[in-house]
C-alpha cells in the first residue's frame, strides 16, 4: 500500500522533479484535467476533482504516517486537486458555450498562475488549512488556493468579457 500510495502523492513521480515540485505538479495538472474534460465534460472533471482529493488524502496519510514533516515538498497529488479547482470556471464555461475549452487558453494560463500565487503566499484560509498539520491541511490549503484562483479567473474574464447578458 505505501507504494502505491508514493505513486499517488508523488503524481507518478513528479514530485522528485526540481526545482519547484509543486510547479511540477501544478503543470502535470493541465493534461489531467484536459482529459477529464474531453472525457465528459465539466460533470467528469468535478468528479475527478473529488477523487483526487480523496486519493490525495489517504496517500498523504500513508506517507506522512509517523514523520514529523506533514506535508513534504515530494507529495504533489495536492496540487493538482486544486490546479483542478481553478481549472473548474474554464471547463463549465467550455460546456455551457459548447467550444474547446482549450480555445479557452488565456484562461488556462490565468488559472495556473493565479493558482501559483495562492499556493505560494497563502493568504488567510490557505495558510489556516496549511497550519492545521494533518493531511487534511495539506490538500485543503491547495483547494482553498484552487478556489481563489477560480475567482480569480471569473474576475478576469468578467473584466476581459464584460457581465453576461
Amino acid at each position: 500500500m505505501k507504494r502505491i500510495a508514493h505513486v499517488a502523492g508523488t503524481v507518478f513521480g513528479i514530485g522528485h522533479l526540481r526545482p519547484a515540485p509543486g510547479t511540477w505538479g501544478s503543470l502535470a495538472a493541465l493534461p489531467l484535467a484536459w482529459g477529464l474534460h474531453l472525457a465528459g465534460g465539466f460533470a467528469v472533471l468535478v468528479m475527478g476533482t473529488a477523487a483526487v482529493f480523496i486519493l490525495g488524502v489517504w496517500a498523504t496519510i500513508q506517507m506522512t504516517e509517523g514523520q514529523e514533516d506533514h506535508d513534504p515538498s515530494h507529495i504533489v497529488i495536492d496540487e493538482v486537486a486544486g490546479q483542478f479547482v481553478a481549472l473548474l470556471p474554464l471547463s463549465s464555461a467550455a460546456d455551457r458555450l459548447g467550444i474547446d475549452i482549450l480555445a479557452l487558453w488565456p484562461g488556462w494560463i490565468a488559472a495556473f498562475l493565479l493558482f501559483r500565487l495562492f499556493d505560494i503566499a497563502k493568504p488567510g484560509p490557505v495558510g489556516w488549512a496549511d497550519r492545521r498539520g494533518d493531511p487534511l491541511g495539506v490538500m485543503l490549503d491547495d483547494v482553498i488556493a484552487g478556489a481563489f484562483a477560480a475567482a480569480g479567473v471569473l474576475a478576469l474574464a468578467l473584466v476581459a468579457h464584460g457581465l453576461p447578458a
